[in-house]
């Protein structure tokens, strides 16, 4: 069943998973607001989203075409859309401002309260907080209901597997619940309380959708697990200055205020260098940033890339940096496909120049601090470029690893970077195993590996290494079979290092 909701999960990006939970969520208030569940005007409630969505639309596309930057597809109707879940429908005339000056906020954020090119806060929650102080209206996060409850948890979890942040999400809610617990002890009265917060709070809205926005959350586990906690902790209102209490969209402020802290990550608008063919369905893309990034082997980046009528799909894609941080230009190794999205057939247009935008450094799938830990590398097509970044970063700065890599590749044709991987056998010690899984196409001349990997060949490949870390790289399928193998060789999951994953593009 997990299996059967991962593989539709990868067919969409996760901002359009985020926009269709949106949505499906605003169609079921507006049915139930129909039917008398909900206690909203059902015309004022279409009248609200309607305007929200107009108004987000054009903000967006003037701030967009000023600053001279792609407008992105999904996060104008997402950001509309959450203030339509959380700012109670128009009951008057006078309520259009509100919405107004909300939606303006939350677009102009996204341009105008950022450094470097990256926004600050949360724009939702920014734009809620600001509408507070200005105008001293707020939102009622009316989402927080029994009778939307159970659809909220359904798309909460989709959203929360699609983007692998459970560590994060569970961080939040156990701390929140804990606060939440002792708060009502102390007042005696825990179960009316704890009701409140479960059936009749953002809660659970909040932790799936508001908390898990990429571009304002830390770049690594143990910090998101803190950003979670430190959220968690100011979410229940608790604390207060006087008569001002912590609302939900002030606890995720001081949350990304921390985020930036520990985590500042430029946005950069890239020109492409070159690009060259590496495989017969492989491209390796060549940019040049207008500053050095800082980032660590291994680490991926979020990449826009504005063009006419995207699919599905839309306009964002998370790629691996192929290149090492010792570079000085950024590379990436991206497979096409004959049914490619629109986004890759316009990254395949692209022509010397062309401009793509960057930002987040994310990541932890990332070489060990100790540099005599033992560690094997499992890749899958096009799934070697981390350990491209690495054995390169390796490479450059001279240091000798005790690596077994083990190169998974259908033909000969299919196997890229060979060159790196060759020199560091030579230069470094570094153990390559290649082989190739098309045993029907194989030359004669193959001195290499043939076959799928399966617990008896990665057991003969692995010989010696079962202390090792096992990193995990390719497409998610892929991935989940190397962790099969790995469990039937008793392998304990500490051992077995993988990373996010956003689907097949």
């Amino acid at each position: 069943m997990l299996s059967y909701i991962d593989n539709q999960l990868n067919k969409i990006t996760m901002y359009r998973l985020v926009l269709y939970y949106l949505i499906a969520l605003l169609g079921a208030a507006v049915i139930f607001s129909a039917a008398g569940l909900l206690a909203y005007d059902v015309f004022a409630l279409l009248a609200s989203i309607g305007f929200l969505i107009g108004i987000s639309w054009i903000t967006n596309r003037v701030f967009a075409w000023a600053f001279g930057v792609p407008a992105n597809v999904e996060s104008v109707y997402i950001s509309a859309l959450i203030l339509a879940l959380i700012i109670t429908p128009i009951q008057s005339l006078n309520d259009f401002w509100f919405l107004l000056w909300a939606s303006v906020l939350a677009m102009a954020s996204k341009y105008i309260v950022a450094i470097k090119g990256r926004h600050l806060f949360n724009p939702v929650a920014f734009a809620v907080a600001v509408t507070y102080f200005t105008t001293n209206q707020s939102a009622s996060w009316w989402v927080g209901n029994g009778t939307l409850l159970p659809l909220v948890i359904i798309g909460s979890l989709l959203i929360i597997r699609k983007i692998g942040r459970t560590d994060m999400v569970v961080s939040f809610l156990v701390t929140a619940l804990a606060v939440t617990t002792l708060t009502s002890l102390i007042s005696g009265n825990f179960f009316a309380t704890m009701q409140n917060v479960i059936l009749y709070s953002p809660f659970v809205f909040f932790s799936g959708i508001i908390l898990t926005e990429p571009l304002t959350t830390p770049p690594t586990r143990k910090l998101r697990i803190y950003y979670g906690a430190l959220v968690g902790f100011l979410f229940i209102p608790q604390l207060h200055l006087g008569s001002l209490y912590i609302t939900p969209e002030l606890a995720i402020l001081i949350g990304n205020i921390f985020s930036y802290y520990v985590s500042s990550q430029p946005k950069q608008i890239l020109k492409l260098k070159e690009k060259t063919r590496l495989a017969p369905d492989i491209y390796e893309f060549v940019f040049t940033p207008t500053e050095k990034l800082k980032f660590a082997p291994g680490q991926y980046m979020e990449w826009t890339l504005g063009h006419d009528d995207p699919d599905v799909r839309g306009n964002r894609r998370y790629f691996t940096l192929a290149s090492s941080p010792t570079e000085q230009n950024l590379k990436l190794g991206i497979k096409f496909y004959k049914a490619s999205s629109t986004y890759k057939k316009a990254m395949l247009s692209l022509d010397r120049n062309s401009e793509v935008v960057a930002s987040q450094i994310i990541g932890d799938f990332t070489l060990p601090q100790d540099p005599n830990q033992k560690c094997v590398f499992l890749a899958g097509g096009i799934g070697i470029t981390p350990f491209r970044s690495m054995i390169k970063y390796l490479l450059d700065t001279r240091q000798h690893r005790l690596i077994t890599l083990v190169y998974a590749a259908k033909t000969v044709d299919d196997i890229v970077y060979k060159d790196i991987f060759d020199r560091a056998e030579k230069e470094l010690g570094i153990n390559v195993i290649y082989t190739l899984t098309d045993t029907t196409n194989v030359p004669v001349s193959w001195r290499g590996d043939v076959g799928r990997i399966t617990p008896d060949s990665l057991m003969k490949q692995i010989s010696g290494s079962r202390n090792a870390l096992f990193y995990l790289s390719g497409s998610r399928d892929m991935v989940d079979t190397f962790k099969l193998s790995l469990r039937k060789l008793e392998i304990p999951n500490s051992q077995i290092i993988t990373d996010y994953f956003a689907g097949l593009a």
